[in-house]
């Protein structure tokens, strides 16, 4: 049996080519998964200016249960007075995926609460689309979807 050194090549240039393509994608995808930290955590804990801070004008997100809210109705429920002990928050599992100024990042956001001394745990996932905006990169969207827990 004869190998043909030309799929094997082409292989190997394709595969060298995806690793200096990510190398060079490396920066903006931790920028990404920084931002996307930090919108989460400032949601813990209820930091309006954080949240400002991440969100462009136009920003929309879609809550677990399916309501959509424009960002100003996002940052009223954040307001100071509205605060409440919240969960610890853990973003892990993401994926960033590129297209020039425009960014699609998922994760899954996994929550834990402390209530008279019993933990409860719940997970969401995450789908956020951010825009690079005068050399920043800011969510425009966000989608949450719940993770249902593992049959007993």
């Amino acid at each position: 049996m004869k190998l043909s050194l030309s799929p094997i090549l082409s292989t190997c240039l394709l595969g060298s080519l995806g690793v200096i393509g990510s190398a060079s994608a490396a920066p903006a995808d931790a920028e990404l998964l920084a931002l996307v930290q930090r919108h989460a955590q400032a949601q813990s804990s209820f930091d309006q200016a954080a949240l400002k801070a991440t969100t462009a004008e136009n920003y929309v997100e879609i809550s677990p249960v399916g309501e959509v809210d424009g960002r100003e109705k996002m940052l009223s429920f954040y307001a100071p007075e509205q605060k409440r002990p919240s969960p610890q928050v853990q973003v892990d599992e993401p994926v960033v995926r590129l297209f020039g100024d425009t960014a699609l990042i998922s994760a899954r956001l996994s929550y834990r609460v402390n209530q008279a001394e019993v933990a409860r745990t719940f997970a969401l996932r995450a789908g956020y689309v951010a825009r690079l905006v005068d050399k920043q990169w800011l969510l425009v969207s966000a989608q949450y979807t719940g993770i249902r827990p593992p049959k007993p």
